[in-house]
Parts: structure tokens; sequence; C-alpha cells
């Protein structure tokens, strides 16, 4: 399974549960409460190239006018 984490920048990372969090993922972070029962392909090949997958939140939420 996974661990989520929250920043305060909006960000997403993904991280298999019992790793440590990766170096590029620094800062602070809190864990999600909320249980993973799936992810996506995309986040499951990320977590099996390099170990995380990470990404901000509100580049996903753009304002469409």
């Amino acid at each position: 399974m996974v661990d989520v984490y929250l920043s305060a920048k909006r960000d997403l990372l993904v991280v298999k549960k019992g790793f440590p969090l990766p170096v590029i993922g620094a800062g602070k972070w809190r864990k999600s409460k909320k249980r993973v029962i799936k992810i996506s392909d995309e986040i499951r090949s990320a977590l099996q190239r390099q170990g995380y997958y990470m990404r901000k939140l509100s580049d996903s939420h753009s304002n469409i006018d």
C-alpha cells in the first residue's frame, strides 16, 4: 500500500508504505488520514520507477473562463 502526504503549498506526495520521504520532497508534509484503496496506473508506475509520486494539486484545478 501507500502513504499520502499533503504540504502547505498544495503538493501531493505518494510514497510506498514504510519508505522514508524522498529528499526532493523535503519540507513540511502532513500525512493524510484518509485510506487509499486504489491508485492510478500513472502513480503506480512512478512508484515502481522512483519510489514516490509528487505533483502540485493546484495545477489540476485551473480556472476555466
